[in-house]
């Protein structure tokens, strides 16, 4: 499915990337139109549009390699603080359909701004909430 993206193109070799990392399982590379110096994508190589998508074994391999690559971002940088970002659908502002994680160094005023609406959540519909989760697992 995300053959034809961007991401894809990346992988067949047809667009250059700048590469931070690459093993079989995944590709790091910085983004053309960072926030920050330092801001890289990483991507699996298995072409799904969303992280509930991806395999256990590429969403494994990712979670190996997002530490080593961000310790590798903050002492190239200089950067103390970093966001990690995942997007998951337009609506949750995903423009790229291939699974991909933001690593976002926070310098001075470059970085990824967050603004954050939060609610209360009441012990009913945790309960409610756990009980489907958990089915699902």
């Amino acid at each position: 499915m995300s053959k034809t993206t961007i991401f894809g193109k990346i992988l067949d070799s047809e667009i250059p990337c700048h590469r931070v990392f690459e093993d079989e399982y995944v590709l790091a590379f910085l983004d053309v139109n960072p926030l920050s110096p330092g801001h890289t994508l990483v991507i699996p190589k298995e072409r799904v549009a969303h992280l509930h998508e991806l395999s256990d074994a590429q969403g494994a391999a990712i979670g190996r390699v997002l530490p080593r690559i961000a310790r590798a971002i903050l002492a190239a940088t200089g950067a103390a603080e970093y966001n990690l970002l995942q997007n998951n659908g337009p609506g949750a502002h995903q423009a790229v359909f291939h699974v991909h994680f933001h690593i976002i160094p926070k310098l001075g005023d470059r970085g990824l701004g967050v603004g954050w609406d939060s609610s209360s959540l009441e012990a009913s519909e945790a309960e409610s909430l756990l009980t489907k989760i958990r089915a699902g697992l």
